[in-house]
């Protein structure tokens, strides 16, 4: 039995020292898409993401009851071309929970618009409304945008200084970066606007994402006893298990749970997002990295 067992890990060895380079191809291709993306959305939208009312001021009015959301959208843009709508479903039961309409438009200006056409006043047992001025969204939003750049900046400067080795802290930095992009290229792509919730939930990933990179390097280049294979292998045991109670806490929040504020399930969409390309962006571009680096070193 043991020698069907050294048998069987030194294929995995084996193969994994044959395929290792080709397994990089994969995420650096999907990095390359998702970059190019960004730079073609941004070429057209004059920004990285799509911004809700929360960060480019104008008003959120959320509905209850029972709503012809598609009618009420149609009429309501006649008058305000901006407008936007969201319907937040029980994924339990498909039924609706809530309507959202945002516009830049003053409340002034919405709510009696909506009034009209739906025929009733609205009050707080049927509706909310929340309303932010252009010029603090904006600022905000700066804000939030120069916090997540200088908190990628300190994460880099830390992994610089925990490893001192240039390649293998590139790569930390590199994975930690795709899974910022690539989530953020994929949101885009569907056009679902980020509030300051969303934002928030890509500063949780720079701390969730760069946890298992650190992990990995630091297994594979600092931990003695056996070889480079099996330490990536140990790495991968731990780090995986690591993601996936994570995402076993995220997703139940995001598909089972109902009647949570659409910021939350943001935040949870996101964080699933960033997590899933986590997995791919460590496991494929960091240990490949690390394992052509400790190749060309001589690391055993």
């Amino acid at each position: 039995m043991e020698n069907s067992s050294e048998t069987s890990e030194t294929k995995n060895q084996d193969w994994y020292d044959k395929w290792y380079k080709t397994l990089l191809i994969f995420p650096v291709i999907i990095m390359i898409f998702s970059l190019a993306y960004l730079g073609y959305f941004f070429y057209n939208h004059g920004d990285i993401m799509l911004k809700d009312s929360s960060l480019t001021g104008g008003t959120t009015i959320t509905l209850t009851g029972n709503i012809d959301l598609e009618s009420l959208e149609s009429s309501l843009k006649t008058s305000f071309s901006d407008l936007r709508t969201r319907k937040l479903t029980d994924l339990m039961t498909g039924e609706p929970v809530s309507f959202i309409i945002e516009s830049s438009a003053t409340p002034e200006e919405l709510k009696p618009a909506i009034e009209k056409i739906l025929g009733y006043k609205l009050t707080e047992k049927n509706s909310n409304t929340e309303f932010t001025g252009p010029s603090l969204s904006q600022s905000f939003y700066k804000q939030l945008i120069m916090a997540l750049i200088i908190s990628f900046i300190l994460m880099s400067i830390t992994v610089f200084i925990i490893f001192r080795t240039f390649v293998p802290s590139i790569a930390v930095i590199f994975a930690a970066l795709g899974d910022i992009v690539m989530p953020l290229a994929l949101i885009n792509y569907l056009g679902i606007s980020l509030s300051a919730a969303g934002i928030a939930a890509f500063l949780m990933l720079i701390g969730y994402s760069v946890d298992t990179d650190i992990l990995l390097t630091t297994r594979a280049l600092r931990t003695k006893g056996g070889n480079i294979n099996q330490r990536i292998y140990r790495a991968f045991i731990t780090g995986t298990f690591m993601t996936i109670t994570a995402l076993a806490a995220v997703l139940p929040a995001f598909f089972i749970v109902s009647g949570l504020p659409d910021s939350f399930r943001q935040i949870f969409f996101i964080l699933a997002l960033g997590l899933t390309a986590d997995i791919v962006n460590t496991w494929l571009t960091n240990a490949s990295i690390i394992k052509w680096y400790c190749d060309r070193k001589g690391i055993k």
